[in-house]
């Protein structure tokens, strides 16, 4: 058909019927209102944002109001500009009258304050997920859009009551679900906010106290619900926005993450952090897998993780021999009792190094009450006891500051050490643990380094508010000897400079802004709201890491215990008040949206034979292409064939080993590809995955990809 370039419609022939102005006139005006709106609402952001950047920087809180309003408006532009009209999912139309209701990415409203688009997280938008023909919440009809290059290729209209077939709608024998389920997949996950079901959408809005648990087998859309869980929950809890605390999303792997990057900005959502258990600890990035499941098991438990307590102590015992400390002014004494009293100064809760301060300035107070001010000005006497080299050698013995890194690494080379720390562990177990190389980071390693850098604190950070103080005394000491000579060389009748030793100016001179806080890590916490997905993998100490950085105890945990290599014999609610947890909710999801029939017929009987509980997910399509079967030397010429018969699309080698591949397909163990979807799976010989619980779910997980087409090639 003729197209016109102004015309958000571009329907192909087939679909003309479609193109009737009764059905899509409303739809065109709205459209050309949206446009409008977005053009507008682009150049005004531009204009207010060169306007800010070009604004004086300030200093302070001006500064940072500034730097934020930087954001806001970069943020915003951002959203605005990546889409166009297919900011537009769809539209409901009210049972109740009145003009339908357009749902999109992110609201939208016009200069005279009308409503163009409402937020698909908002409450008014939940029937345009969530009504179904026998739960239909107040709708008529619902219509759904499929854009492609920013104009709409197709349509479909959903009635729930017998007047919707009256107000001009387009009836299909297919949904516009069904139909994305058949698209090619791409290298990034798309978002499918306009096909979201009812399911999920439960699952997506629900309350954000408390830990929520979505059990879902392959194909059910966890991910997804992860996802769109944390754009609406930002939106919908302000305990949950930036600058509040924020949200966390913790995923399996790095090509997990890179799959899924752009859902989130697609969502109208940039300020969630997302991160890989690695990324909580520096020695992530180089740590490697363990070797050893049986020292991967120890160091997997919530009692090793315990050892740091102990080990951390073991630097804070006070010591039991009295010190004399020799000044200009007197011998000072600091006995047992002194030392003891101390070291129980620092507050409850303060990390190791910045305790450390604590203890440090209360020796000096029990030093300083032993000399009358008559004798040395009390600050005078602080300064010559903090350069003092006997009492800084022996409270550097007494309470040194600890490295988390060295502090984990002697447990693995100090058998000694190791046994005090953890007495439970048997003489073999203590034996297994040590290594000669006690800093060659493993995967295991991490929750014990995370554990103890949250006890003991940075001790770089300490280190640095040392330095500040020496830099401003040192400063002090300067202005105070420049005063006095300016004041000594004054002959003005009203001896002007002797303001210089006023207690108002000495303030002003106490300037910390050039000695401001170091930036703490971003990926510390707290966080509001922890999300993570293929949670099943997780051990107890490794659970702990995360509830670190969940004070509040909001999470949403995603996983499916059929797909846990480790094997997962308890439930959720035992797994999660094991290690801490109590208020826990469960949803399933039991719908296989993704995978096709002819798949999952194969790879049920493959995880049912390991773990006969599985939540194995029925799949609601079938695409009538069975399961072949082949020889591992055939593997080059399937995927030639695929690739000639496929443009677009990507492919994945899974097997025990990753292999070079062509353009547009990939090669992934079982474990890297937990979490992404592929048109065609190609699995190379199964059985050399492995036996047991952990053979059974890596071949499940490789056969459970595929979206279209799996391959099965043996020797």
């Amino acid at each position: 058909m003729t197209h016109d370039p102004t015309d958000a419609f571009d329907l192909p022939d087939s679909l003309a019927a479609k193109a009737a102005p009764a059905l899509i006139a409303a739809d065109r005006r709205r459209f050309a209102e949206i446009a409008a709106c977005l053009e507008r609402q682009i150049d005004d952001l531009s204009a207010r944002l060169d306007a800010v950047r070009r604004a004086p920087g300030g200093s302070g809180q001006a500064a940072l109001d500034r730097d934020l309003e930087v954001h806001r408006l970069s943020s915003r532009l951002r959203a605005l500009r990546r889409f166009g009209l297919d900011l537009c999912l769809g539209r409901i139309v009210p049972e109740a009258g009145g003009e339908p209701l357009y749902i999109g990415r992110f609201g939208l409203t016009d200069d005279e304050g009308r409503r163009l688009l409402v937020d698909w997280r908002a409450p008014a938008a939940e029937p345009y997920f969530a009504a179904t023909y026998s739960h239909p919440m107040g709708l008529v009809s619902r219509r759904r859009y499929r854009w492609a290059g920013g104009r709409v290729r197709d349509y479909w209209d959903e009635v729930f009551t017998a007047e919707g077939l009256e107000a001009g709608v387009a009836l299909d024998d297919e949904s516009a679900f069904i139909a994305s389920l058949g698209t090619s997949r791409s290298p990034r996950m798309r978002d499918v906010l306009s096909t979201i079901q009812a399911d999920q959408d439960a699952v997506i809005r629900a309350d954000s106290a408390g830990a929520l648990v979505v059990d879902g087998g392959p194909g059910t859309g966890k991910t997804v619900v992860a996802l769109h869980r944390a754009a609406y929950l930002i939106y919908s809890d302000p305990r949950l926005g930036e600058g509040r605390g924020g949200v966390l999303f913790v995923g399996p792997s790095t090509p997990y993450l890179a799959y899924v990057e752009d859902v989130l900005p697609s969502l109208g959502e940039e300020s969630v952090q997302t991160c890989t258990i690695r990324h909580l600890v520096a020695e992530g990035a180089n740590a490697v897998p363990e070797a050893d499941p049986a020292v991967a098991r120890l160091k997997g438990t919530r009692e090793m993780v315990a050892a740091v307590e102990p080990a951390v102590r073991l630097y804070e015992e006070p010591p039991t021999r009295p010190l004399l400390v020799e000044t200009a002014w007197g011998d000072l004494r600091l006995s047992p009792d002194d030392w003891a009293e101390a070291f129980s100064s620092a507050e409850p809760g303060t990390p190791h190094n910045d305790a450390r301060d604590q203890v440090w300035e209360t020796l000096l107070d029990i030093l300083g009450d032993q000399l009358d001010e008559d004798v040395v000005p009390p600050h005078q006497l602080r300064r010559a006891l903090a350069r003092h080299p006997d009492l800084v050698r022996a409270f550097d013995r007494a309470w040194p500051l600890v490295e988390a890194s060295v502090l984990v690494a002697d447990l693995w080379s100090v058998p000694a050490y190791l046994r005090r720390c953890a007495p439970w562990l048997s003489p073999e177990e203590v034996a297994l643990l040590q290594r000669a190389d006690a800093s060659a980071w493993t995967l295991a390693d991490l929750p014990l380094l995370d554990a103890a850098r949250h006890r003991l604190g940075d001790p770089g950070a300490s280190r640095e508010r040392r330095r500040r103080a020496a830099a401003r005394e040192a400063e002090r000491e300067e202005r105070a000897r420049v005063a006095d000579e300016l004041i000594a060389a004054d002959d003005s009748e009203m001896m002007i400079m002797s303001m210089l030793r006023g207690e108002d100016f000495r303030n002003s001179l106490d300037d910390d802004a050039p000695f401001a806080a170091l930036d703490p890590d971003l990926l510390a916490g707290p966080f509001a709201h922890v999300i993570v997905d293929e949670a099943q993998e997780l051990t107890d100490a490794e659970w702990l890491m995360l509830l670190r950085r969940a004070p509040s105890r909001s999470l949403t945990i995603v996983g499916d215990r059929a797909q846990a290599r480790h094997g997962f014999p308890e439930s959720w609610r035992e797994r999660l008040e094991r290690v801490g947890l109590a208020r826990i909710e469960t949803a399933s999801l039991r719908i296989n949206y993704r995978t096709p029939a002819e798949v999952m017929a194969v790879a049920e009987p493959v995880i049912r034979a390991a773990v006969p509980d599985a939540n194995v997910p029925a799949s609601i399509r079938s695409n009538g292409r069975p399961v072949r079967w082949g020889r591992r030397d055939e593997r080059d010429a399937v995927l030639a064939a695929w690739l000639a018969a496929n443009p677009e699309g990507v492919a994945c080698v899974i097997g025990a080993e990753t292999v070079a591949t062509p353009p547009r397909v990939r090669s992934l163990t079982p474990e890297g590809a937990k979490g992404l979807e592929f048109d065609l799976v190609v699995l190379v010989d199964p059985d050399a995955l492995g036996h047991g619980v952990e053979g059974a779910v890596d071949r499940y997980v490789a056969m459970t990809r595929a979206t279209q087409e799996l391959v099965i090639l043996s020797d």
